[in-house]
């Protein structure tokens, strides 16, 4: 790459650079030594590396070796999966990766089904020299492994290549945000950055005998920067990714449509969908969906997005605070105690300057957790709560036999308290309030952003 000064902090020249990584071979290490060579000290920025293929998608299969290879050494070296890698790499690059597993058994899965109409099994069969299929007849138990598979691919047809690769990814996309979305993503320890972390209501929960060691349970309260784009920058990203500027004919706000990967349903179909983004949110909907939906493209001007954009982002807050639930110290003995499902670790750094390394409990799991290892305090506040009824079906269950969960009153949700009609009157003068459905009365809790406040007010009363 050469040893030019562009970018350094001596130069005149300091904008950032692009390198464009051609023909990446196989070995990471000599890829890692190019690319340090400019990544240096006393750089103004760091450079923007991107790496080129062409539309044979079969060269993926290079690029995913080196991006495996550098995060296994992230892994190694840092104790932090993400810094091997360094950004220079999507996750969907590393195609030997776990979610690559799972999409590669869902592909083998389809085409055995005959759910991949392009390629029949006895053409993949024939094609790539794989067996999918045992001595009985079934789908094979010990199916052909991941690398062979990659391997395997490159010896096809351009075309076919193309088809089959494209079928793995959209698989492979379709995990990955599957985990994602389900909060078991797999990332190393990670790095958590905020505005200000606070510790609260430390509690020392297990100690072992031998050597003394504690582990404790920490709420650490997150306070974030929320990262609102204008309607200037939409209108820009808009732009730049083909979007469709869209405003809902039903609530007034707006939002940009862009493309996204598609998915596929139980039958192998697909099911073309698209990126719906709003100033605090992104959602991928089917565009079937989206068209049945209030939400409509803005067929008069500009100036209607903006100002309804505008309207929306003015009136959100600039922070957001939420809660973390840790475990630090000692973790192996309690390691059982802890929900299964998900095993992530962070690393943080508190506003005092505490550094802390401990595994997440999800705040779903955290009152489970609680009545298994004898913890005292009230792990979950009325925010917490709140969003947890509404967002993940979570419900709790309060002193006097009171339930505290989400239903459904047509079609729109509610944060209901079963059970609570005897003291309906104690809650009415908080803020709940009562409704009569199928002759039987109920008492329900505001949905608005004075549901924690009253929340707080009724689990005081119930004490």
């Amino acid at each position: 790459m050469g040893e030019c000064q562009h970018a350094d902090l001596n130069a005149v020249n300091r904008r950032r650079r692009s390198h464009y990584l051609l023909e990446a071979g196989w070995r990471a290490d000599n890829a890692i030594q190019g690319l340090g060579r400019s990544h240096r000290t006393n750089q103004a920025s760091a450079p923007v590396f991107r790496p080129v293929t062409t539309n044979v998608i079969g060269e993926r299969r290079f690029i995913s070796t080196i991006a495996r290879r550098l995060d296994s050494l992230g892994a190694l070296t840092r104790g932090q999966r993400q810094t091997g890698g360094n950004g220079i790499f999507d996750t969907k690059d590393n195609l030997e990766s776990q979610y690559a597993e799972y999409a590669l058994y869902e592909l083998f899965k389809q085409i055995f089904q005959g759910r991949f109409y392009e390629v029949s099994l006895g053409k993949f069969e024939q094609m790539t020299g794989l067996s999918l299929t045992s001595y009985e007849g079934g789908m094979k138990i010990d199916l052909p492994p991941l690398r062979q598979f990659l391997n395997r691919l490159l010896a096809l047809r351009i075309d076919m290549q193309n088809i089959i690769f494209e079928r793995f990814e959209l698989l492979l996309s379709q995990q990955i945000e599957a985990a994602i979305a389900n909060g078991v993503y797999e990332m190393g320890v990670e790095t958590l950055r905020a505005e200000r972390f606070t510790v609260e209501s430390p509690e020392a929960v297990y100690t072992h005998a031998q050597t003394g060691s504690v582990t404790n349970y920490l709420k650490v309260e997150r306070t974030q920067k929320n990262n609102i784009k204008t309607a200037e920058e939409m209108l820009e990203f808009a732009t730049q990714y083909q979007g469709k500027l869209m405003i809902n004919s039903k609530s007034g706000n707006a939002a940009v449509s862009i493309p996204t990967h598609s998915i596929y349903d139980s039958e192998g179909g697909v099911v073309p969908r698209v990126l719906l983004i709003r100033p605090q949110k992104e959602t991928r909907v089917p565009v079937q969906d989206l068209e049945s939906s209030t939400w409509q493209q803005v067929s008069i001007s500009i100036d209607a997005f903006a100002a309804a954009w505008s309207t929306e982002v003015d009136a959100l807050p600039k922070f957001t605070t939420d809660y973390l639930h840790l475990m630090t110290g000692i973790l192996l003995p309690i390691w059982k105690i802890l929900p299964q499902q998900n095993s992530r670790v962070f690393r943080l750094q508190t506003s005092d300057g505490q550094k802390i390394l401990g595994r997440v409990v999800n705040a779903h799991d955290i009152q489970t957790v609680r009545e298994q290892l004898g913890l005292r305090n009230q792990l979950l506040s009325p925010e917490e709560l709140v969003k947890l009824v509404l967002n993940q079906r979570y419900t709790q269950q309060l002193p006097g036999g009171i339930t505290l969960r989400r239903s459904f009153v047509a079609n729109e949700p509610r944060i209901e308290l079963v059970n609570a009609i005897s003291l309906a009157e104690r809650l009415l003068a908080v803020g709940c309030f009562t409704e009569i459905i199928n002759w039987q009365k109920r008492v329900f809790i505001p949905v608005s952003d004075k549901a924690p406040a009253i929340l707080a007010a009724v689990i005081e009363i119930l004490g």
